[in-house]
């Protein structure tokens, strides 16, 4: 068994799926979620440890990773009350893996080594049958040892693990990734609708453009789904929404354009406002329509 004990904050639909993989390599295990009663049903599903605070978690750990969803989140349960910092133990590493932009992830990471914390950001690419089944994208920023010593936890979660840089830049490529690939699902979209529009047979088309250049992980993933709208969850909308406004943020920043993925946000944003944030992003499509003013059939 392995000789580190973790502790898992966040079980939604991405942290409950890599949570079990951890489990699963026998890692003695504790966690927590903000949902009454989840973590209790899930730790006795799994044979880990639920517990009340992220606290006491981090107390019964050497290591603490979260998965929630937004910076203030994340903030809350690393550093805020009850948080992990007020039961972290002497050589605690925090590994976030939710997706907060760098400059939130170097402010938090501060917060935490004040007090003689780690943090790492180790945000994830690849939805939930990826996260299910342990093949999940890590990239990683900060020290490089502590990587080295959590590198074997995050291998029961991701098939790729990579360091990448310093604290933040694991934010940095992971939302420049999710910023692609929604520019490219934006184009997915637009490429039915006019196939349909044009009267071409669109099981015709993804052939042909799976075979040739415009071939892409969007239109294998996500053509079928926008076809059939359906919508169910893989990765929400209004976080894709929040990943590329993330990304534009930083390439303001930077001072560099980024003009196909300010296309994604507006199209994203019209997602959400016709009531589909909670929906898979592959409701894009219904934007598309509506500008378009037709439906596929």
């Amino acid at each position: 068994m392995p000789a580190e004990r973790i502790g898992f904050l966040g079980l939604g639909i991405m942290g409950s799926r890599m949570a079990a993989n951890i489990a699963a390599a026998g890692y003695p295990l504790a966690v927590w979620t903000h949902t009454p009663g989840k973590a209790e049903r899930w730790a006795a599903e799994h044979g880990a440890e639920a517990r009340d605070t992220p606290a006491e978690v981090a107390a019964r750990s050497d290591v603490v990773v979260s998965m929630v969803v937004d910076g203030e989140q994340v903030a809350s349960v690393l550093t805020g009350e009850d948080g992990a910092l007020e039961g972290a133990q002497e050589g605690l590493v925090c590994v976030d893996m939710s997706t907060i932009g760098a400059e939130r992830a170097r402010a938090i990471g501060a917060a935490l080594g004040r007090k003689g914390v780690q943090l790492l950001d180790a945000p994830v690419t690849g939805s939930a049958p990826r996260a299910e089944d342990g093949t999940l994208t890590i990239m990683v920023g900060g020290d490089a040892q502590a990587f080295e010593r959590v590198k074997p936890l995050l291998e029961t979660m991701g098939k790729l693990v990579v360091r990448v840089g310093g604290l933040g830049q694991g934010q940095t490529v992971k939302v420049i990734n999710n910023s692609l690939g929604a520019a490219n699902a934006v184009a997915v979209a637009e490429a039915l609708v006019l196939g349909d529009a044009a009267g071409i047979d669109l099981d015709v088309l993804t052939e042909v453009v799976m075979a040739g250049s415009g071939a892409s992980m969007q239109l294998e993933l996500k053509g079928r789904p926008m076809r059939d709208h359906d919508y169910t969850t893989l990765f929400k909308a209004a976080h894709m929404l929040k990943d590329v406004r993330l990304c534009l943020e930083e390439a303001q920043r930077a001072g560099v354009p980024f003009s196909s993925a300010g296309r994604a946000r507006d199209v994203l944003t019209a997602t959400v406002g016709r009531g589909h944030g909670d929906d898979d992003y592959a409701a894009l499509i219904e934007a598309i329509e509506g500008f378009a003013g037709r439906r596929l059939k």
